[in-house]
C-alpha cells in the first residue's frame, strides 16, 4: 500500500512546484531509487492533463560509461538529449542514489569532460533556463545511513522537510527579498570568514518549493568582480564522488586566488575547469526550519536554517552577474551558535546573528514562525 505522504508529495510537485498544464510534456528522470514516487508523479501528471515521459538511470551503469567515454560520445549524448529536453515543458528529477560515492572511481578528466560536454549544454543551458523544473531525493537505506538516522526516522524527516507549507514560507520571504534589493553591499563575518561584496542592482530570488524539494533559500549573485576577503566552509561538500572538508577560499576582486581543503590539489583542479569556476555565481541564505544539521547531501544541506552558501561557478539566468562556467558548486557554511556563529550584514544593518534573523521584518523567517 502506498504511503499517503508519497501521494501528497507527488501532488505538491505536479500542482505547486512545476504547475503542469494541459497538454504539457513532462520528463521524469529517476536515479537509482524512488520508483514509487515516480509512479505517483506520472499519475498526477496525467490527472493534470499532461504527458509523462520517464527515464530510469543507475549510478553503477553511469560509472561504467564515464570511465571510458570519449568526447564524441558525450557530444552525441548531449545532442540527442538536448532535442528531447527542448520538447519538454517540465522536468522532474527523483535522485535517490544507492551509493553517493559511485563515481569516485571515474578519472577526474572524464568527470570534467562530462560536466562540460553533457551536463552544461543539456541541463545548464536548456533545462534550467527553458523548463519548469524540480529536483528532489527519495528516502532510502543509503541516505538514512549517511545521515546517521534510522530508516523510519529519516523517512519522517524527509517528508517533514519536503511537505512543508511552502506557500507560507514564500510569503515570509518577501521581506528579505525587498530588503536585499535595497542593499548595496553584503558583509559576512564568522570563524575564518571575513568577506564582502556588492549586490547593488541584483535581484533576490525566492526558492519556495518550485525548483528543489526540500527547499528554503533566498539567493542572489554578487557583482562578479566585487568579492574580496576570506571564507571558511564548515559543511563537508560531496563533488564528483569525492568528499571535500575544511574548504577555505581567498578572493580578490572577485577571483579565487587561494584555495585549500583536505584534497587541495583536487579542489584546485575543479576550480581550474574554466575561467568562470574561479568566480562566484551565487550567494544564498538557508531557511528550512526542519533542517538543522548536514546530512551529506547538498540538496538538503544548502537549506540548513542559519546557513549560507557562496557558490563558485555559473550564475543563474534569473540573477545574472555575467559569470559562466561548467561548474556550479554550492559550498555551505553554518552560522548557528552550535557551529561557531557568525554575522550577515546588509549595508549597515546586522540582519542575522548566529543563524537568527534580528530585524522585525525578517523574524517571520525564524524557525518558530515557519513550523
Amino acid at each position: 500500500m502506498r504511503d499517503g505522504r508519497v501521494s501528497r508529495l507527488a501532488e505538491n510537485i505536479v500542482g505547486y512546484s512545476v504547475k503542469v498544464g494541459k497538454g504539457e510534456n513532462v520528463l521524469i528522470e529517476v536515479f537509482d531509487d524512488g520508483i514509487e514516487l515516480a509512479k505517483a508523479i506520472a499519475e498526477k501528471v496525467y490527472d493534470a492533463g499532461g504527458f509523462p515521459f520517464v527515464n530510469v538511470h543507475m549510478g553503477a551503469i553511469q560509472s561504467v560509461i564515464l570511465k571510458r567515454c570519449a568526447e564524441s560520445q558525450l557530444d552525441a549524448m548531449a545532442a540527442h538529449d538536448s532535442v528531447r529536453m527542448r520538447d519538454m515543458a517540465c522536468y522532474i528529477a527523483v535522485r535517490a542514489s544507492l551509493n553517493s560515492s559511485e563515481l569516485s572511481g571515474v578519472p577526474e578528466d572524464r568527470l570534467t569532460m562530462y560536466t562540460k560536454r553533457y551536463v552544461k549544454p543539456v541541463h545548464g543551458d536548456i533545462r534550467v533556463n527553458a523548463t519548469k523544473w524540480c529536483v528532489m531525493r527519495y528516502p532510502n537505506y543509503s541516505m538514512a545511513q549517511k545521515a546517521g538516522m534510522s530508516t523510519d526516522d529519516f523517512e519522517d524527516f524527509y517528508f517533514s522537510v519536503c511537505n512543508l507549507d511552502y506557500a507560507r514560507m514564500s510569503k515570509a520571504m518577501d521581506g528579505l527579498v525587498a530588503l536585499g534589493e535595497r542593499t548595496r553591499r553584503v558583509r559576512i563575518k564568522g570563524v575564518g570568514t571575513d568577506l564582502s561584496f556588492s549586490v547593488e542592482g541584483m535581484r533576490f530570488i525566492k526558492c519556495d518549493g518550485l525548483r528543489n524539494l526540500p527547499d528554503g533559500e533566498v539567493y542572489t549573485a554578487p557583482i562578479r568582480d566585487s568579492v574580496n576577503g576570506v571564507i571558511s566552509y564548515n559543511v563537508p561538500a560531496l563533488y564528483q564522488g569525492a568528499l571535500f572538508e575544511n574548504i577555505s577560499l581567498e578572493l580578490k576582486d572577485g577571483r579565487i586566488v587561494g584555495a585549500t581543503a583536505n584534497m587541495g590539489d583536487r579542489l584546485n583542479k575543479i576550480l581550474d575547469t574554466d575561467e568562470g569556476s574561479r568566480h562566484i555565481g551565487e550567494f544564498s541564505l538557508g531557511l528550512n526550519p526542519h533542517i538543522t544539521k548536514p546530512i551529506g547531501d547538498t540538496l538538503f544541506d544548502e537549506k540548513i536554517r542559519g546557513s549560507f552558501h557562496l557558490t563558485p561557478g555559473s550564475c543563474y539566468e534569473a540573477c545574472d552577474n555575467g559569470n559562466e562556467s561548467a561548474v556550479h558548486w554550492d559550498l555551505i557554511c553554518r552560522q548557528d551558535a552550535e557551529a561557531g556563529g557568525g554575522e550577515i550584514w546588509f549595508d549597515d544593518a546586522l540582519i542575522r546573528k548566529d543563524g537568527v534573523f534580528t530585524l522585525p521584518e525578517l523574524e517571520g523567517l525564524n524557525p518558530e514562525n515557519l513550523i
